[in-house]
């Protein structure tokens, strides 16, 4: 059985923070993942501007960083995967939406898909979407086309 924390810095934890850990468990169903500890993290970007600063050496704003740990422990005689940590700056999120010209919603949704995908060892060097990973991503959005966010806005 899978397990999704979501937590929040610099801002409020969002009222649609539930749907969020709903929809990637559904997402953790689809790669075929289970004993998943899985932790996202929602920020501004003056926090993840620090992260991807200390360990990316890139002092900007970005929309998602991912954190691979990979380890494995015994938890009751289960062995549970703790993958890593997702962090999604959601202004970021709001800025890339307009820009895509897309709902904050799917960004949100492809955000998450995208940093599951990445803890789960896969990568890509361009933003091309005919890249393994990021076609995957697509396939995913569209396989698991449900509404997080309420009323549509990641605020």
């Amino acid at each position: 059985m899978n397990k999704v924390d979501v937590n929040a810095e610099e801002i409020t934890l969002p009222p649609w923070s539930g749907s969020l850990c709903e929809y990637a468990l559904k997402v953790l169903d689809e790669i075929e993942r289970d004993n998943w500890e899985l932790s996202v993290l929602l920020c501004g970007n003056k926090t993840i501007t620090q992260l991807n600063g200390q360990y990316r050496n890139k002092p900007e704003p970005t929309d998602i960083l991912s954190f691979n740990l990979g380890a494995k422990v015994i938890d009751d005689d289960n062995v549970v995967y703790l993958p890593g940590d997702i962090v999604i700056s959601l202004e970021t999120l709001r800025e890339n939406a307009g820009y895509f010209q897309t709902s904050e919603d799917e960004e949100l949704r492809r955000l998450l898909i995208h940093g599951i995908l990445h803890l789960d060892g896969m990568n890509h060097t361009t933003t091309d979407r005919n890249e393994p990973m990021l076609a995957l991503q697509e396939e995913i959005l569209k396989r698991l086309d449900l509404t997080i966010i309420p009323h549509g806005g990641a605020k």
